[in-house]
């Protein structure tokens, strides 16, 4: 049972509603990666995904009023690297867009993944930069754009445009994470649904 502070969970509260929306949104990733798979281009896909992706924003309000946990800091960015490059993965596989912008998206996050938590342990922060929110954002438009009838099946370009976009955002971002660890302190309790989003 999740503990409340002044109409608020405590950081450390882990059964939260903003959890909840975010684990639905992990179980609905094999769904949504199944349905681009089977389905591509369609407004079904397309507006399954946007439905998918705009729960993010929703997590991120309901912590914002509720209060930002340690688990959520966790939890939230898992959420958006399952479903993004899940669904990047599903377009590639089908065809739909090129293996080259996913495998250089991964390899930023399990770089940046990795090294957050090599340096967190020594005790260094590494604040989220707007950056990071900006290339998730981009990334769910490229996808979605990719999927949209209108755009997705004689005008693909707009989506592997946008999709390119992102790409340049996450590895620009990615520098900015390794640069600000060397300049940064001590770590400080960063939560979801604070000004540090840890959305790498």
């Amino acid at each position: 049972m999740a503990t409340k502070v002044a109409g608020k969970f405590e950081s450390s509260a882990l059964a939260t509603p903003a959890n909840a929306i975010t684990v639905v949104r992990l179980l609905a990733a094999p769904l949504m990666l199944l349905l681009i798979v089977d389905l591509g281009v369609s407004w079904i896909a397309a507006v399954a995904w946007l439905a998918v992706a705009s729960t993010d924003f929703v997590d991120g309000w309901v912590a914002r009023r509720q209060g930002a946990t340690t688990s959520g800091a966790f939890l939230d960015p898992l959420a958006d690297k399952v479903l993004v490059l899940g669904a990047l993965a599903s377009l590639a596989s089908v065809g739909l867009c090129s293996w080259l912008p996913v495998i250089l998206i991964a390899g930023r996050e399990v770089i940046i993944s990795v090294y957050r938590s090599a340096v967190g342990r020594r005790g260094i922060s590494v604040p989220a930069r707007p950056l990071a929110k900006l290339k998730t954002a981009f990334q769910d438009g490229a996808i979605g754009f990719i999927l949209m009838p209108a755009t997705g099946r004689h005008d693909l370009w707009v989506g592997h445009t946008i999709l390119w976009v992102s790409v340049a955002l996450a590895l620009v971002s990615g520098a900015q994470y390794l640069l600000d660890s060397r300049r940064s302190g001590p770590v400080v309790a960063v939560g979801r649904g604070t000004d540090e989003l840890p959305a790498a």
